[in-house]
């Protein structure tokens, strides 16, 4: 047991870390918060009068996951522990990321186990922010990777440059479908001089582009191709025989032109 000493030492450990906590009694009516450290009031703006006796959905808003609050509800009801992160509200209305971490505490009382639930809440809005800006990052990088430059009214080139990856192929296939259904271009060369890993994925993936191309009433013209490309492509059949190749851009715009 903690001395009379050692608890007022818990306390203020506990309000001097950063991070917000809270201790919850599920055994009272709404399930209210009966502690809060002065991290979470430092967090959310409110007051310890104006939190102590409340249910925490005070914290919640417009914005809030419906799917995270039902997930916190279950492990309320199971009684197991849980992390995530939701979108939560100051008093003065800001919104901030939280990482919740719920854990169930049992605490003998007069004999008897009882059930209190703990909460840990972190702002993680920057580090969230910084996840956004470097998607935004990887995206605007696949698009520049990935750009058709039309060459004259019935002429576009697309390089491909690096590799070809799940994700960089869907939006491969998206940008074509979207800019030869406007642009109703007879012909699409895709160079391939610059992919710098050639294996039956990539040539699998051209086939795929080659049957979008052929619905939409476009010609796919390969330059580029290297020998271990074509060898890849022999091992997965001769569905690239019917395509017209040429060693460059260069030859395929000439003969393209006449």
């Amino acid at each position: 047991m903690l001395n009379e000493q050692n608890q007022h030492l818990f306390r203020e450990a506990l309000n001097h870390t950063n991070v917000g906590l809270i201790i919850t009694d599920p055994s009272l009516p709404d399930h209210p918060i009966v502690f809060v450290n002065q991290g979470f009031i430092n967090l959310t703006g409110y007051t310890s009068e104006e939190i102590i006796g409340n249910n925490c959905r005070f914290l919640q808003g417009e914005l809030t996951s419906s799917e995270a609050i039902e997930e916190i509800r279950e492990a309320i009801r199971k009684a197991t522990s849980l992390t995530l992160q939701l979108y939560n509200y100051t008093k003065d209305g800001r919104g901030f990321w939280n990482e919740l971490t719920i854990d169930p505490m049992w605490i003998e009382e007069d004999g008897k186990e009882k059930l209190y639930f703990v909460g840990v809440q972190k702002d993680v809005t920057e580090l969230k922010e910084q996840e956004r800006l470097l998607k935004d990052a990887l995206t605007e990088m696949e698009q520049l990777s990935t750009p058709i430059v039309p060459i004259n009214d019935n002429i576009s080139i697309l390089p491909l440059i690096g590799g070809i990856t799940q994700s960089r192929l869907d939006h491969l296939t998206h940008s074509v479908s979207t800019y030869l259904s406007k642009s109703k271009n007879d012909y699409l060369i895709l160079d391939l001089s610059g992919l710098y890993e050639v294996d039956t994925y990539v040539a699998s993936s051209l086939l795929k582009l080659h049957d979008l191309t052929q619905l939409i009433g476009t010609q796919l013209i390969l330059t580029g191709i290297r020998p271990e490309l074509a060898i890849k492509t022999i091992e997965i059949g001769n569905h690239l025989k019917h395509l017209h190749t040429y060693l460059t851009v260069q030859d395929a715009i000439k003969a393209l032109s006449n």
